[in-house]
């Protein structure tokens, strides 16, 4: 069956409940109604017309500020603002666009709302969310380019906040590189056919963008459009790039790793790896499982290679999405032999390895000074179930190293049982973790003899690291020494 067409997995939807639907609205033209005396109907007045509305504002009195509001001339070449100095009526709704009110009492919204519903157009009333079919969100403006943000009402200061973040990292510059993209549009569409190589010109478009703060050069478009005519001459290319997802916290992932992942056209992923990473994803991205677990059906490294192969030849971007590092005990040597037989492009990015996470959640230093001079990350189980044989036990024996085996659930009672019998005192602290740095979180701290307890409190289902080392006892002999000192000083 051909790749492309194989099922996905049961995982996480592409996109979870939604409180509104995010829209951008086109009003350039159009009639929009805004009614209140009030700073809040100006501003909104203010916001229509900054999209090229044409404002018709119904403000009762002669106030001042509400003349000199609407003696202003909009800078939109399309937009207007007409001040009707008298109450609206529900005959001035007929035909709008929109239609925003800021009311006095309840009565008058139900009045503004009802009107405008009958009228069959989108109604805002201020501050009144009972009274709303669409909300305003917080808004960073790089027109071309608009961000929205919304909370559906329940934080305005969050939304805010989360504005002013985006502030900073958006350039001021990026309104003229957006226009500029604008601009080169129907160019570049006539010159590159849809597909990899029109999507490769812009994704190299958006890092020119983002590595200045400068404003596009003098002659930019030419130089892109000389990387456009050669991109359409050119072979499609696909490439894979193997990620490491890192132990499960999304928030743990690398920026390179999330731009790889909305980037890509197919992700590959393991069974380990998190919904939570995965949410991240390009949405039209294809995704499918090919996960190897223990024990349990799995894909076999044959088929995963000839479909990365076949994904590439085809011009896709793969991801090759692993969980933790993709360096360690991913097979990932393993996957770039096999590319590089084929001649295809392969790329890697490195994830935190789940042993920095445990060590992290532990607030331990694997390698602490005091107590351990090496580090050594060992796998815990062999292709055919039981502990590998070329294991350097002598060496994991060695009091001034940390051990740390991965995939060692099942052979927990073997791990404990070859260190005591290499020489390891059976007092060394131990400890084992499960589903490091994600919410089903579990850990247990021991010693290496009681190690097969501990399996037996934690289980294996889930993944499993077990630590072995006397740096396991820095903090608990830290601690000693501070209430020591403090007891000396009183």
């Amino acid at each position: 069956m051909d790749v492309l067409q194989q099922p996905q997995s049961d995982g996480p939807a592409r996109m979870e409940a939604l409180a509104k639907l995010p829209v951008f609205w086109a009003l350039e033209g159009r009639r929009v109604v805004v009614a209140g005396a009030t700073d809040g109907a100006m501003w909104k007045a203010e916001l229509l017309a900054a999209c090229g509305a044409r404002v018709d504002l119904y403000a009762e009195g002669n106030d001042e500020a509400l003349a000199a509001f609407a003696g202003r001339t909009p800078q939109h070449p399309t937009a207007s603002v007409t001040l009707n100095r008298r109450h609206w009526a529900p005959a001035d709704l007929d035909g709008a666009a929109l239609a925003v009110g800021d009311c006095e009492d309840q009565a008058e919204a139900r009045a503004f709302f009802a009107a405008a519903r009958a009228a069959g157009v989108p109604v805002n009333v201020i501050d009144q969310p009972d009274f709303c079919e669409f909300q305003f969100g917080s808004i960073v403006n790089r027109s071309p380019v608009i961000v929205a943000i919304s909370t559906d009402g329940a934080a305005p200061i969050l939304a805010q906040t989360i504005r002013r973040k985006i502030e900073t990292l958006l350039p001021k510059s990026l309104k003229a590189w957006a226009a500029l993209a604008q601009s080169l549009r129907g160019a570049v569409n006539r010159r590159i056919e849809p597909g990899p190589r029109r999507r490769l010109f812009w994704e190299r478009f958006a890092d020119r963008v983002f590595s200045t703060m400068d404003t596009p050069e003098e002659g930019v478009g030419g130089v892109l459009f000389a990387d456009a005519e050669r991109l359409a001459g050119a072979p499609a290319i696909g490439h894979v790039t193997l990620v490491g997802a890192g132990p499960g916290d999304a928030e743990l992932l690398t920026l390179k790793a999330v731009r790889a992942l909305q980037a890509a056209d197919v992700i590959l992923f393991d069974d380990l790896v998190s919904s939570d990473v995965l949410e991240l994803a390009r949405r039209e991205a294809k995704r499918m499982l090919v996960g190897k677990r223990g024990g349990r059906e799995s894909c076999r490294q044959e088929d995963i290679n000839a479909m990365m192969v076949k994904l590439a030849k085809a011009g896709k971007r793969v991801v090759r999405l692993k969980s933790g590092d993709p360096m360690v005990f991913g097979r990932a040597g393993e996957e770039i032999a096999h590319l590089d037989r084929e001649n295809i492009p392969v790329y890697v990015i490195p994830g935190i390895t789940a042993a920095s996470a445990m060590a992290s959640r532990l607030g331990l230093s694997l390698t602490h000074r005091d107590y351990a001079q090496s580090l050594r990350l060992v796998t815990g189980h062999s292709r055919h179930g039981g502990l590998p044989d070329d294991v350097d036990w002598t060496g994991l024996a060695d009091p001034r190293s940390t051990a740390v085996f991965y995939m060692g659930g099942r052979t927990a009672g073997l791990i404990a049982e070859k260190l005591i019998g290499e020489g390891r005192s059976p007092e060394t602290p131990a400890v084992i973790m499960s589903d490091v740095s994600r919410p089903t979180e579990r850990s247990w701290r021991g010693m290496l003899a009681t190690i097969p307890e501990g399996i037996g409190e934690i289980g294996y289902d889930n993944p499993v690291l077990i630590a072995v080392g006397d740096v396991f006892s820095a903090r608990d002999k830290q601690a000693v020494s501070i209430e020591r000192t403090l007891a000396g000083a009183c």
